[in-house]
């Protein structure tokens, strides 16, 4: 039961530590990627893809909007992303997809 409440504890500081120009960044990659998908079967598929262009979209907003150096943000974030503990990785992932089947089901729903 802790490991649901370390899971749990994860998510919510995901989504309570993360400004807001990264939650409409989640928000439009989790809807794109609900648009995307035919049925849930395809929900594995569309939360590792949506994670990874999250990921390219964080670094395209550090870039340009941070105006850092491009090389050595790669660089960095390569290592963090090396460096990051599975605990973290599974919260993402879980998030992802949880949002990205309730905005598939809507979608299905309404249509």
């Amino acid at each position: 039961m802790s490991a649901l409440t370390d899971i749990w504890h994860t998510i919510q500081s995901i989504v309570t530590s993360a400004d807001w120009i990264t939650l409409v960044v989640a928000a439009i990659v989790v809807i794109g990627a609900a648009f995307a998908i035919d049925g849930l079967n395809a929900l594995l598929g569309a939360t590792v893809l949506s994670l990874v262009v999250f990921g390219l979209l964080d670094y395209v907003r550090a870039v340009t909007l941070g105006h850092q150096n491009a090389t050595a943000t790669a660089t960095t974030d390569w290592h963090n992303f090396l460096a990051l503990p599975m605990l973290t990785l599974l919260a993402y992932a879980i998030l992802f997809a949880v949002l990205i089947s309730l905005v598939h089901v809507i979608r299905t729903a309404v249509r």
